[in-house]
């Protein structure tokens, strides 16, 4: 007999857990995807140079405005380029981690949970 187990309800709740555990993996998964299609932009030396990265951080585009192009300048241009794609990188982990939050909550789990999937 089954009186161990509480009768049958302990099952029932155990196929709701992996139920929902399987909905939430599917969620995050559609959710890792669409990291691919969102840009973010950063920007450097107040918007001479660009960066478009993907959620995922992947650098996607950059654009360089041409009046800093000055030989006695390349340092600056470098500093301000690499600056730009740290921002955009930044604005990428953010925005992600804010996708992420928005779909614990609309799972009623707490936003700061860490899962390992």
């Amino acid at each position: 007999m089954l009186k161990g187990l509480g009768g049958l309800g302990g099952l029932g709740d155990m196929t709701k857990m992996m139920k929902a555990a399987q909905e939430m993996q599917g969620k995050m998964a559609e959710l890792q995807e669409s990291f691919e299609r969102i840009n973010v932009v950063g920007e450097s030396g107040a918007g001479l140079v660009t960066a478009t990265c993907s959620a995922k951080g992947d650098l996607r585009a950059l654009d360089i405005d041409p009046s800093i192009f000055d030989p006695s300048q390349k340092e600056v241009v470098e500093d301000l380029i690499v600056a730009a794609i740290k921002d955009a990188q930044k604005k990428a982990a953010d925005r992600s981690q804010t996708e992420m939050k928005r779909l614990y909550e609309s799972l009623g789990l707490p936003a700061d949970m860490k899962l390992p999937f």
